[in-house]
């Protein structure tokens, strides 16, 4: 698909508006603690923004590009649901103010969007002209998958800081307290980072390594670096929000890991596929979008009922009651 660059320009200026506002809004009248109900607006304001972006896709452009995008963003968005914990981690770890908690995840992610956008341009360059990089990401993917199964159930509550945040907190002189909502602030003449900026910088850092999964799915679903971008882009916007409104949720979807490993593996199968349709081979079938679409759809939905399933019964165990005891009382 050719995208023209007043497309570009108008997706990339579109967001940093409703970012500027997002931010204009929750914090006015001064930093305070993100509601419940708040979230719930703001994550249906997202979706349905990322919505009517591809539904505006099917109506100038077609039903595959649309199909692909609603693909992309089904992926990325469940594929963050997973990296919400680590956030919630990082925010136990540095003693984040709930106050302050919005605006540190808001500077986090566009650093995070920066950095995938130039990851994306890197990606689309390369697969364009090197197409044994689909065999690569394709084995990747289901290495990836394989990786997740195997490290299910494990210990997730340590938090191992990433290079670029243990280069953050040795070089840059940083105060033991937090300041207000500042990021720096000057002591005795000398200028002095906050843990604020360290905590933005674990949460951006953080979410760059979680793209080395996230960008090689979509570029399975899609090579078109346009709908790579804006999946990413309407997924990292709502997750805010998301991080929020699940709150303790996020340990009830004790199946999430298997799901996620479903979707990868069938994306790491497609991609080897398709880059073997591409060479030739005649037994190697081309995944229409709308197949990926529903196995996408199908998945999440299937870990999100057997997940809260699980939780309900073993919580009806956890009290004693059994289904037998349960049909007998009264």
């Amino acid at each position: 698909m050719v995208v023209p660059f007043w497309a570009w320009t108008s997706v990339i200026v579109g967001l940093i508006v409703v970012l500027a506002l997002d931010l204009w809004i929750v914090d006015r009248g001064g930093p305070r603690e993100f509601s419940l109900k708040q979230a719930g607006y703001w994550v249906s304001f997202y979706i349905t923004l990322a919505v009517v972006f591809g539904i505006g896709l099917w109506i100038l452009v077609g039903p595959t590009p649309a199909g692909q995008f609603f693909a992309g963003y089904i992926t990325e968005y469940s594929l963050s649901v997973d990296n919400l914990f680590v956030f919630y981690i990082i925010m136990t770890r540095f003693a984040v103010p709930k106050i302050h908690q919005h605006r540190v995840l808001l500077v986090g992610v566009l650093m995070a969007l920066f950095m995938r956008g130039a990851f994306i341009a890197v990606g689309a360059a390369a697969l364009a002209s090197f197409g044994w990089l689909f065999y690569v990401f394709g084995l990747f993917l289901i290495y990836t998958a394989v990786q997740i199964i195997r490290q299910h159930g494990q210990d997730e509550s340590e938090f191992t800081e990433n290079a670029v945040l243990r280069w953050a907190r040795r070089m840059l002189p940083h105060t033991d307290d937090y300041v207000g909502s500042k990021i720096t602030v000057k002591v005795d003449g000398k200028r002095m980072v906050t843990p604020l900026l360290i905590v933005m910088v674990a949460i951006g850092t953080t979410d760059l390594l979680f793209a080395l999964d996230s960008i090689p799915a979509i570029f399975g679903l899609t090579t078109d670096a346009f709908i790579v971008f804006s999946a990413n882009a309407f997924a990292l916007m709502g997750l805010r929000q998301l991080y929020f409104l699940l709150g303790g949720l996020l340990q009830r979807l004790v199946y999430l890991s298997y799901g996620l490993a479903v979707i990868l593996s069938f994306i790491g199968v497609k991609l080897i596929l398709e880059a073997l349709h591409s060479s030739g081979v005649s037994w190697a079938p081309e995944v229409p979008i709308w197949l990926s679409l529903s196995i996408i759809g199908v998945t999440m939905v299937i870990t999100t009922v057997t997940s809260l399933i699980k939780i309900r019964r073993d919580g009806r165990e956890s009290k004693g009651i059994t289904p037998s005891a349960s049909g007998t009382e009264g």
